[in-house]
């Protein structure tokens, strides 16, 4: 079996002495897609933040792949119409990379055209789309993104969504996802975990879907999430799991 890209064991974390995880186990392997669900207040972006080092566990362990490149979105940016900065120089702010890289990522998001325009003026859309270019810099193993299509209409979640697949369609990378849309979850994730403090279940969409845990957390809406998915590679993480 291969190293996973990140493996999480038992982690607890404590914030201002209120817990807001505990007994929380996650791996994530090369190419797959994991996405992350549960109600406001979940752990969700805390799980995230401590993956990639922003918070402290309380307990626990993170073990990383040696070497391992991650990329990360936000779930929010906060930009300042009073100080402005273009689209160019906020890659920029990233370190150096090698020539044409910027100009590369923003032809990857289908952006090009927004290089010299100023990130206070893009639409949510777009702005996703730069955050996304920026976090594809340095052509991570693994993408994590927080709620990357929150406030935007379906539409443009849609096309957003079509362009992540694309990506990964075209690269080894993997992806952990924080997201609220429970049909592209299904649609397109290799594996899914319910997160409410804990672990509530894991596995594979199907087997989540069915699972009295995931049908709790989300009532009548839970009824609608399940659409087929196929992939040409496998995983072995097919059972869902409890406390």
């Amino acid at each position: 079996m291969k190293t996973p890209l990140v493996d999480v064991r038992d982690i607890e974390v404590k914030v201002r002495g209120r817990r807001l995880l505990h007994d929380v186990d996650l791996r994530i392997d090369e190419g797959e897609i994991v996405t992350v669900i549960g109600p406001n207040g979940a752990g969700k972006s805390t799980l995230l933040k401590a993956i990639i080092g922003a918070i402290d566990i309380t307990s626990g362990e993170i073990k990383k792949r040696q070497g391992l490149q991650i990329g990360y979105t936000p779930q929010k940016i906060q930009l300042e119409k009073t100080m402005p900065i273009s689209v160019e120089r906020f890659l920029a702010l990233a370190g150096p990379l090698p020539k044409g890289a910027r100009g590369e990522v923003l032809a990857t998001v289908d952006v090009s055209d927004l290089r010299n325009s100023q990130m206070s003026d893009l639409s949510g859309g777009e702005l996703q789309r730069v955050l996304l270019a920026r976090a594809l810099l340095r052509k991570p193993d693994l993408l994590i993104l927080d709620e990357p299509t929150q406030g935007l209409d379906e539409p443009a979640e849609a096309r957003f969504y079509r362009l992540l697949a694309d990506i990964r369609h075209n690269s080894d990378m993997a992806v952990l996802m924080v997201s609220h849309n429970l049909h592209v979850v299904m649609a397109e994730s290799d594996r899914v975990v319910c997160l409410n403090g804990h672990v509530c279940c894991s596995g594979a969409p199907a087997h989540v879907s069915a699972d009295p845990s995931y049908k709790e957390l989300f009532g009548a809406r839970a009824e609608l999430a399940l659409y087929e998915h196929h992939h040409d590679h496998s995983h072995d993480h097919g059972e869902c799991s409890h406390d």
